[in-house]
Protein backbone atom coordinates (compact mmCIF):
# COMPACT_ATOMS: atom_id res chain seq x y z
CA UNK A 1 0.00 0.00 0.00
CA UNK A 2 2.97 2.35 1.70
CA UNK A 3 4.48 1.62 -2.57
CA UNK A 4 1.46 2.39 -4.36
CA UNK A 5 0.98 5.76 -2.63
CA UNK A 6 4.48 6.50 -2.93
CA UNK A 7 4.50 5.85 -6.99
CA UNK A 8 1.16 7.87 -7.62
CA UNK A 9 2.48 10.60 -5.80
CA UNK A 10 5.73 10.43 -7.86
CA UNK A 11 4.21 10.16 -11.10
CA UNK A 12 2.00 13.00 -10.55
CA UNK A 13 4.86 15.52 -10.09
CA UNK A 14 6.31 13.96 -13.17
CA UNK A 15 2.50 14.49 -14.76
CA UNK A 16 2.52 18.28 -13.41
CA UNK A 17 6.15 18.93 -14.95
CA UNK A 18 5.14 17.33 -18.65
CA UNK A 19 2.13 19.91 -18.54
CA UNK A 20 4.11 22.77 -17.58
CA UNK A 21 6.81 21.65 -20.41
CA UNK A 22 4.21 20.77 -23.02
CA UNK A 23 2.66 24.64 -22.52
CA UNK A 24 5.78 26.55 -21.85
CA UNK A 25 8.88 25.33 -23.21
CA UNK A 26 9.80 25.48 -27.08
CA UNK A 27 11.53 21.84 -27.87
CA UNK A 28 8.72 20.19 -25.93
CA UNK A 29 5.97 22.14 -28.08
CA UNK A 30 7.58 21.52 -30.97
CA UNK A 31 8.29 17.68 -30.54
CA UNK A 32 5.40 16.56 -28.96
CA UNK A 33 2.78 18.64 -31.29
CA UNK A 34 4.43 16.74 -34.14
CA UNK A 35 4.65 13.13 -32.99
CA UNK A 36 2.05 13.07 -29.65
CA UNK A 37 2.64 11.97 -26.63
CA UNK A 38 1.30 8.29 -25.10
CA UNK A 39 1.68 8.69 -21.59
CA UNK A 40 -0.02 11.31 -20.91
CA UNK A 41 -1.15 11.66 -24.07
CA UNK A 42 -1.72 15.66 -25.05
CA UNK A 43 -2.15 15.18 -28.90
CA UNK A 44 -5.63 12.89 -29.45
CA UNK A 45 -4.84 10.44 -31.73
CA UNK A 46 -1.72 10.61 -31.17
CA UNK A 47 0.49 7.00 -30.67
CA UNK A 48 3.78 9.12 -29.94
CA UNK A 49 7.72 8.11 -30.96
CA UNK A 50 9.50 5.90 -28.21
CA UNK A 51 7.00 5.93 -25.81
CA UNK A 52 6.88 9.76 -26.27
CA UNK A 53 10.52 9.83 -24.50
CA UNK A 54 13.17 12.49 -26.16
CA UNK A 55 16.56 11.15 -27.56
CA UNK A 56 19.57 13.31 -26.13
CA UNK A 57 20.24 13.88 -30.15
CA UNK A 58 17.37 15.26 -30.04
CA UNK A 59 18.44 17.86 -27.41
CA UNK A 60 22.31 18.62 -28.97
CA UNK A 61 23.05 22.48 -29.38
CA UNK A 62 19.28 23.44 -28.51
CA UNK A 63 19.53 24.31 -24.51
CA UNK A 64 18.01 27.95 -25.41
CA UNK A 65 14.64 26.07 -26.84
CA UNK A 66 14.88 24.12 -23.12
CA UNK A 67 14.28 27.34 -21.31
CA UNK A 68 10.82 28.37 -20.54
CA UNK A 69 8.80 30.71 -22.40
CA UNK A 70 9.01 33.17 -18.86
CA UNK A 71 12.71 32.99 -19.37
CA UNK A 72 15.88 31.01 -17.23
CA UNK A 73 18.96 29.67 -17.79
CA UNK A 74 20.46 27.52 -20.06
CA UNK A 75 23.75 26.27 -18.57
CA UNK A 76 24.13 22.12 -18.08
CA UNK A 77 24.82 21.20 -15.24
CA UNK A 78 26.67 17.89 -15.14
CA UNK A 79 27.02 17.98 -11.38
CA UNK A 80 23.20 19.13 -10.39
CA UNK A 81 22.10 16.45 -7.79
CA UNK A 82 25.39 16.05 -6.22
CA UNK A 83 25.11 17.35 -2.95
CA UNK A 84 21.66 15.43 -1.43
CA UNK A 85 22.43 12.08 -3.36
CA UNK A 86 25.68 12.20 -1.51
CA UNK A 87 24.54 13.04 1.26
CA UNK A 88 21.95 10.31 1.53
CA UNK A 89 24.10 7.18 0.12
CA UNK A 90 27.97 8.14 1.22
CA UNK A 91 27.16 10.92 4.02
CA UNK A 92 29.07 14.02 4.20
CA UNK A 93 29.02 16.26 7.76
CA UNK A 94 30.13 19.05 8.38
CA UNK A 95 34.01 19.60 7.20
CA UNK A 96 33.82 17.19 4.57
CA UNK A 97 35.60 17.85 1.25
CA UNK A 98 34.04 16.69 -1.78
CA UNK A 99 36.97 16.23 -4.78
CA UNK A 100 35.24 15.86 -8.40
CA UNK A 101 38.06 14.41 -10.58
CA UNK A 102 37.32 15.22 -13.98
CA UNK A 103 38.55 17.29 -16.65
CA UNK A 104 35.14 17.72 -17.92
CA UNK A 105 33.53 19.54 -15.31
CA UNK A 106 34.04 23.20 -15.32
CA UNK A 107 33.23 24.26 -11.53
CA UNK A 108 32.37 23.01 -7.88
CA UNK A 109 29.21 21.71 -7.65
CA UNK A 110 26.20 24.19 -6.30
CA UNK A 111 24.56 22.18 -4.32
CA UNK A 112 26.27 20.86 -1.11
CA UNK A 113 24.94 21.01 1.99
CA UNK A 114 26.01 23.88 4.30
CA UNK A 115 29.90 23.16 5.90
CA UNK A 116 31.26 21.29 3.21
CA UNK A 117 33.67 21.94 0.90
CA UNK A 118 34.53 21.41 -2.72
CA UNK A 119 37.49 21.16 -5.61
CA UNK A 120 37.57 20.07 -9.42
CA UNK A 121 40.52 18.48 -10.36
CA UNK A 122 41.64 17.51 -13.56
CA UNK A 123 43.46 14.17 -12.94
CA UNK A 124 45.95 14.63 -15.87
CA UNK A 125 47.15 18.35 -13.83
CA UNK A 126 47.58 16.18 -10.88
CA UNK A 127 51.62 17.15 -10.90
CA UNK A 128 51.06 20.22 -12.34
CA UNK A 129 48.91 22.91 -12.59
CA UNK A 130 46.60 20.96 -9.54
CA UNK A 131 49.13 20.09 -7.40
CA UNK A 132 48.75 22.56 -4.74
CA UNK A 133 45.17 21.63 -4.57
CA UNK A 134 46.61 18.01 -4.28
CA UNK A 135 48.70 18.99 -1.36
CA UNK A 136 45.36 20.68 0.54
CA UNK A 137 43.82 17.56 0.14
CA UNK A 138 46.59 15.56 1.79
CA UNK A 139 46.70 17.82 4.50
CA UNK A 140 42.54 17.36 5.43
CA UNK A 141 43.34 13.38 5.12
CA UNK A 142 46.16 14.04 7.85
CA UNK A 143 43.74 15.69 9.72
CA UNK A 144 41.50 12.96 9.39
CA UNK A 145 38.62 14.70 7.76
CA UNK A 146 36.22 13.08 5.53
CA UNK A 147 37.18 13.11 1.89
CA UNK A 148 35.28 12.03 -0.82
CA UNK A 149 36.26 11.54 -4.20
CA UNK A 150 33.84 11.27 -7.30
CA UNK A 151 35.24 10.24 -10.88
CA UNK A 152 35.36 7.86 -13.35
CA UNK A 153 37.66 4.84 -12.73
CA UNK A 154 40.90 6.08 -14.76
CA UNK A 155 40.56 9.48 -12.62
CA UNK A 156 40.26 8.09 -9.18
CA UNK A 157 43.73 5.69 -10.18
CA UNK A 158 45.15 8.54 -11.25
CA UNK A 159 44.23 10.45 -8.29
CA UNK A 160 44.99 7.70 -5.63
CA UNK A 161 48.77 7.50 -7.21
CA UNK A 162 49.31 11.02 -7.14
CA UNK A 163 48.93 11.05 -3.29
CA UNK A 164 51.05 9.51 -0.59
CA UNK A 165 50.50 6.34 0.39
CA UNK A 166 50.02 6.50 3.52
CA UNK A 167 47.15 8.76 2.41
CA UNK A 168 45.31 7.02 -0.15
CA UNK A 169 43.29 4.65 1.68
CA UNK A 170 41.29 7.18 3.81
CA UNK A 171 39.44 8.74 0.79
CA UNK A 172 35.87 7.53 0.20
CA UNK A 173 36.45 6.47 -3.36
CA UNK A 174 32.99 7.05 -5.46
CA UNK A 175 32.94 5.97 -8.76
CA UNK A 176 30.68 6.95 -11.10
CA UNK A 177 28.49 5.19 -13.97
CA UNK A 178 26.78 6.27 -16.55
CA UNK A 179 23.02 5.07 -17.23
CA UNK A 180 24.48 2.51 -19.55
CA UNK A 181 27.32 1.04 -17.10
CA UNK A 182 25.33 -0.25 -14.01
CA UNK A 183 25.76 -4.06 -14.67
CA UNK A 184 29.77 -3.31 -13.95
CA UNK A 185 30.76 -4.18 -10.58
CA UNK A 186 31.62 -1.70 -8.08
CA UNK A 187 33.04 -1.18 -4.64
CA UNK A 188 30.67 -0.32 -1.38
CA UNK A 189 29.63 3.46 -3.03
CA UNK A 190 28.84 4.61 -7.00
CA UNK A 191 26.97 7.42 -8.14
CA UNK A 192 24.90 7.31 -11.56
CA UNK A 193 25.04 10.38 -13.72
CA UNK A 194 24.91 11.67 -17.09
CA UNK A 195 26.44 14.80 -18.52
CA UNK A 196 23.45 15.88 -19.76
CA UNK A 197 21.38 15.22 -16.65
CA UNK A 198 23.67 15.64 -13.70
CA UNK A 199 23.53 12.93 -10.74
CA UNK A 200 20.57 10.48 -11.46
CA UNK A 201 20.76 8.37 -8.67
CA UNK A 202 23.04 6.05 -6.19
CA UNK A 203 23.96 2.57 -5.01
CA UNK A 204 21.99 2.10 -1.98
CA UNK A 205 23.24 -0.13 0.78
CA UNK A 206 21.20 -3.08 -0.53
CA UNK A 207 23.06 -2.95 -3.58
CA UNK A 208 20.47 -1.74 -5.64
CA UNK A 209 20.49 1.42 -7.73
CA UNK A 210 18.59 3.71 -6.28
CA UNK A 211 17.10 6.82 -8.32
CA UNK A 212 16.92 10.14 -6.45
CA UNK A 213 12.97 9.58 -6.81
CA UNK A 214 12.91 13.80 -4.48
CA UNK A 215 14.36 15.40 -7.62
CA UNK A 216 14.73 12.58 -10.37
CA UNK A 217 11.34 10.54 -12.09
CA UNK A 218 11.92 7.76 -13.73
CA UNK A 219 9.49 5.78 -16.39
CA UNK A 220 10.51 2.48 -18.48
CA UNK A 221 9.49 3.09 -22.60
CA UNK A 222 9.28 0.60 -25.36
CA UNK A 223 13.59 2.55 -26.44
CA UNK A 224 14.42 2.56 -22.43
CA UNK A 225 14.29 4.10 -19.51
CA UNK A 226 13.43 8.08 -19.66
CA UNK A 227 14.33 10.27 -17.29
CA UNK A 228 13.23 13.52 -15.89
CA UNK A 229 14.47 16.28 -13.90
CA UNK A 230 11.53 17.25 -11.26
CA UNK A 231 13.06 20.34 -9.58
CA UNK A 232 14.88 22.18 -12.34
CA UNK A 233 12.82 25.07 -13.65
CA UNK A 234 15.44 25.70 -16.51
CA UNK A 235 16.49 24.30 -18.50
CA UNK A 236 13.80 21.42 -18.44
CA UNK A 237 15.09 18.03 -19.09
CA UNK A 238 11.72 15.76 -19.81
CA UNK A 239 11.47 12.50 -20.53
CA UNK A 240 15.26 11.70 -21.72
CA UNK A 241 16.72 8.50 -22.70
CA UNK A 242 19.51 7.06 -21.32
CA UNK A 243 20.77 4.00 -20.64
CA UNK A 244 19.14 0.22 -20.23
CA UNK A 245 17.20 -1.45 -17.97
CA UNK A 246 13.59 -1.20 -16.50
CA UNK A 247 12.07 0.62 -13.21
CA UNK A 248 11.10 -1.41 -10.25
CA UNK A 249 10.63 -0.96 -6.47
CA UNK A 250 13.74 -2.13 -3.69
CA UNK A 251 11.51 -4.26 -1.28
CA UNK A 252 13.63 -3.18 1.51
CA UNK A 253 13.31 0.63 1.19
CA UNK A 254 10.56 0.90 -0.60
CA UNK A 255 11.77 3.35 -3.30
CA UNK A 256 12.03 3.35 -6.82
CA UNK A 257 15.42 1.86 -8.41
CA UNK A 258 16.93 0.81 -11.75
CA UNK A 259 17.18 -2.59 -12.47
CA UNK A 260 20.14 -2.75 -15.63
CA UNK A 261 19.58 -5.41 -17.74
CA UNK A 262 22.51 -8.01 -17.74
Amino acid sequence: MRNRVRAELWRRGYLRVVRSSFATVPLYRELWALSGRTDPVLVPGRTGVDGGAVRPRDLAGRAGDLVPLAGGSAEIDPLRGLGPVLAEHVGLGCGALVVVVDPAVPRAPLDLCEGVRSCVLDPNGLAGPYAGVLDEVANHLRRADRVVVVGGDKALEQFTAALPEALAHRAVRVPVRGPEDLAAPVGAHALIAHPLLGVLGALGSCGRWHVDHQRVHLRTTPAGPAWTLLRQRSPRLVDVLAGQGRLEWCPRHGTPVVEPWR
